[in-house]
């Protein structure tokens, strides 16, 4: 990853945001990009391999697997992050839009043309209703991750244990997960961080109504 793009995004987030966003994108960076990163991905790296079922059956374990498991905590995570950091850069393209407008049109007429965008970064006109649909985008995407973790993984929490009687099981087996108190810790952390941001992005939202 090239640290120094990714700050320069970062900054140009910020400097675009509200104190409300400012806080969100801390939110997101520290409490769920982080802790994705450095932790929860080594939690999740065994969860195949260590995924025992009382039986020697060949095939059996992974039918089991891919039927408790049919998308990994993980994978749903890095995608749920991707999704939700890509509206605040939408926002960044449009400043960098109008900065450009204004730009080609001084070249054009030199100095003394009449500024179409005083001040490009302030949030008025279609750029007050990008800013406004990004949040409401953001908040979409958690809730609807939220929706499917809960579909998924009922009450957001694993079993210690699973009965499975799958095809080319021999009959019902039971199955073990490897570290499930530890994964529903994460689990819970990154669930109440993701309503956190929803909250906070609701807020901003009408912040902004508000202000307007």
């Amino acid at each position: 990853m090239n640290w120094g793009v990714f700050e320069g995004l970062l900054n140009g987030v910020n400097k675009y945001s509200t104190a409300f966003g400012r806080i969100w994108l801390s939110l997101v960076f520290i409490f769920r990009l982080l802790v994705y990163v450095v932790a929860a991905e080594r939690v999740w790296s065994d969860d195949h391999k260590d995924f025992d079922c009382n039986t020697l059956q060949p095939g059996c374990t992974n039918v089991c697997y891919d039927h408790f498991f049919p998308i990994s905590h993980i994978r749903l995570w890095a995608l749920q992050l991707i999704l939700v950091t890509c509206p605040s850069l939408l926002v960044i393209m449009h400043v960098a839009y109008r900065e450009a407008k204004e730009q080609r049109l001084r070249e054009a007429c030199g100095d003394n043309y009449c500024r179409i965008y005083p001040n490009p970064g302030k949030k008025r006109g279609g750029l007050w209703w990008t800013y406004l649909l990004s949040l409401i985008f953001k908040a979409g995407v958690d809730v609807t991750f939220l929706y499917i973790f809960y579909h998924l993984y009922r009450n957001y929490t694993l079993p210690r244990m699973v009965k499975c009687e799958l095809p080319p099981c021999p009959n019902v087996v039971d199955c073990f997960i490897s570290r499930p108190t530890e994964k529903n810790i994460f689990t819970l952390f990154m669930v109440v961080t993701a309503c956190v941001c929803v909250v906070l992005s609701l807020v901003e939202a009408a912040y902004l109504i508000g202000k307007r």
